[in-house]
């Protein structure tokens, strides 16, 4: 914990580092803007250049990965000044570790020949994650100026759908036989300079590219070098098919403290390997588009991005909110004349339908991080529905007594207390039920369970809150 929040005062550090230097170039540029001075042309642009050196030597010195974090946290102008001075060998880097939003922003601003730079200094799995995001013209031109061989391998990623172990595979591993001897594989290995990171195993494979088993790399420092390849290797691994959902081969990882494992088809044929670093990506890829997806923001939301297209993207979530608020506004009209009767209706609603809304968001938390780690099945989800219900029955007559004594200290009415504990009771169940069902139900229609599902959620709990309310108010006290 304490290295991260180091971490983070780095990361910090660095991008108030960054914000000083453009600030104090927009600020001489005005100042020498506004003076009459001979060759003031000439004094603008050489003080420019300055600080375009100076911050281009800062940059230097930052991790391809912490440029990224800067880029990300700096105004779309200011943004565009740093990131053409990024060198040409960290661009493909950087173009992979900033997010979809900000890279859609760095590519507009890029020709052709940049594009096609950036990825010169990119692996093959890399340059599948990059293409998606490039205009159609150049992605084509990208692949065509690859060989045949990394053309192939950036094909191949690219047919694997997103959620898949093979669209997150790399290739870039080494592989030996079984019938070779340790001396071998060392002089192999030396003659190699580095291994592809992440690499605590080889890959044994036999003359046709079936996967036999895996070598630890401690073995070659343990056992004598005459040792054999399947004297010693696992003839059981744990390995993970192209078509694997990739949230299970994240699953595997950590239950059984994997590093790195191999990918193989249908055929056994091994074709890739999934590292950790992957795995980390994509937990934090999924996590972050899961917490936009709650709210009805899409991963494209750029903070720095024009007022414009922020707003065009959150019209169709605030529309549907406005829908869900009418449904409401009618239902309280429904009871208009018992508002009118009795004031006091009128400035209780809003806790019953409130507390509905965050009980049940805690339980629909709980159902959609069920269905992520595959923990509900249709062996459990009624018990699991049972268990949520007793919670929320539990939870209504506890809180429900609360608010009910709450009401009558206030007004002096039995009746209207034991109404709003009432209301609170059944507004819980209905908030467990809707928790419940509504990600149940996205999962199995074949979409996303937290995309809006709070937004859903929110209007039930609002609407069956005020009825629910009102409705029994109407009846028993009027």
């Amino acid at each position: 914990m304490r290295d991260e929040l180091q971490h983070r005062k780095n990361l910090q550090k660095m991008l108030e580092q960054v914000t000083v230097l453009l600030k104090k170039q927009e600020l001489e540029k005005n100042l020498v803007h506004k003076q009459q001075q001979p060759r003031h042309d000439l004094v603008e642009s050489l003080l420019f250049k300055r600080h375009l050196v100076e911050l281009q030597q800062k940059l230097e010195q930052f991790h391809p990965a912490d440029i990224a974090f800067v880029l990300e946290n700096l105004p779309l102008e200011q943004r565009m000044i740093v990131w053409q001075l990024v060198k040409t060998e960290h661009d493909g880097t950087v173009l992979l570790e900033v997010s979809d939003a900000v890279r859609k922003t760095l590519i507009a601003d890029m020709d052709n020949h940049e594009i096609l730079c950036a990825a010169q200094h990119l692996d093959s799995d890399e340059i599948a994650d990059l293409v998606v995001d490039l205009p159609k013209e150049i992605a084509s031109e990208l692949l065509i100026s690859l060989d045949s061989e990394d053309r192939a391998k950036v094909q191949s990623a690219l047919t694997f759908p997103e959620s898949t172990v093979g669209a997150l595979m790399d290739f870039d591993m080494v592989t030996v036989r079984e019938d070779v001897s340790f001396d071998v594989i060392i002089r192999y290995l030396r003659r190699l300079k580095e291994l592809p990171e992440h690499t605590d195993q080889l890959f044994v494979i036999d003359r046709a590219g079936n996967l036999k088993g895996l070598l630890p790399l401690k073995y070659l420092l343990i056992r004598a070098g005459k040792t054999r390849v399947s004297e010693v290797m696992i003839q059981k691994p744990i390995f993970f098919y192209t078509n694997d959902v990739a949230r299970e081969a994240a699953q595997a990882f950590k239950r059984y403290n994997l590093i790195s494992a191999p990918i193989i088809n249908i055929h056994n044929q091994l074709i890739g390997r999934l590292s950790v670093d992957n795995i980390i990506d994509f937990i934090n890829e999924t996590s972050q588009k899961e917490i936009l997806s709650q709210v009805g923001l899409s991963e494209e939301e750029d903070l720095f991005a024009p007022f414009w297209v922020c707003a065009k993207h959150r019209w169709p979530w605030i529309a549907l909110n406005l829908m869900t608020a009418f449904i409401a506004s009618r239902v309280i009209n429904i009871f208009e004349s018992s508002i009118e009767q009795l004031a006091a209706l009128a400035i209780l609603m809003p806790i019953i339908a409130g507390i509905g809304g965050n009980s049940g968001t805690q339980t629909m938390t709980l159902i959609i991080r069920g269905l992520a780690l595959n923990q509900i099945t249709t062996h459990n989800w009624l018990r699991l529905l049972f268990k949520e219900v007793s919670v929320s029955l539990t939870n209504g007559l506890l809180w429900g007594s609360v608010v009910g004594l709450f009401s009558y200290l206030l007004y002096k009415q039995l009746l209207l207390s034991l109404v709003m504990m009432a209301a609170m009771i059944l507004n819980l169940l209905v908030a467990s039920f809707a928790g419940v069902f509504i990600p149940l139900i996205l999962e199995k229609l074949g979409r996303d369970p937290a995309m809006g599902s709070s937004v859903m959620l929110t209007a039930l709990t609002d609407s069956m809150g005020f009825f629910i309310f009102l409705g029994l108010a109407t009846i028993i006290l009027l």
